[in-house]
């Protein structure tokens, strides 16, 4: 079940959901599948990270992906799929990340809590 955040939260979430791009967990999956070549990245925190994850995944936790983003990814037009629990945290880190000059981030809405619901696998 999906927490309820507050709402100054989901105001800030918002905002950013209107300069983010999105994509869905079943066009994530179908891309994986074709073995199509982009960098999947989990924002969540290191013990979600331990727990599970989706098939390939790289972490970098939304605390900081900011700052260590450019070492490990300098190409400003690498195509990087976030996501997170449920779609907010990525949306928040996808448009920090595109203040910064990243040109090609996309948010997975509904997180991995869609990707399970769909029981898709996960890595641990």
């Amino acid at each position: 079940m999906a927490p309820q955040h507050p709402p100054r939260f989901l105001k800030i979430v918002n905002d950013a959901k209107q300069r983010v791009r999105e994509t869905s967990a079943d066009a994530v999956k179908t891309r994986l599948d074709r073995g199509e070549k982009f960098v999947l990245v989990d924002v969540r925190e290191d013990r979600e990270f331990a727990a599970d994850h989706l098939p390939g995944a790289v972490h970098l936790g939304k605390g900081v992906i900011e700052r260590d983003i450019e070492a490990k990814y300098p190409d400003l037009q690498t195509e990087l799929i976030l996501y997170c629990g449920g779609g907010f945290r990525s949306a928040l880190a996808a448009d920090n990340l595109q203040k910064m000059g990243y040109t090609n981030v996309i948010s997975m809405d509904g997180g991995i809590r869609d990707w399970r619901q769909k029981g898709y696998p996960l890595e641990k």
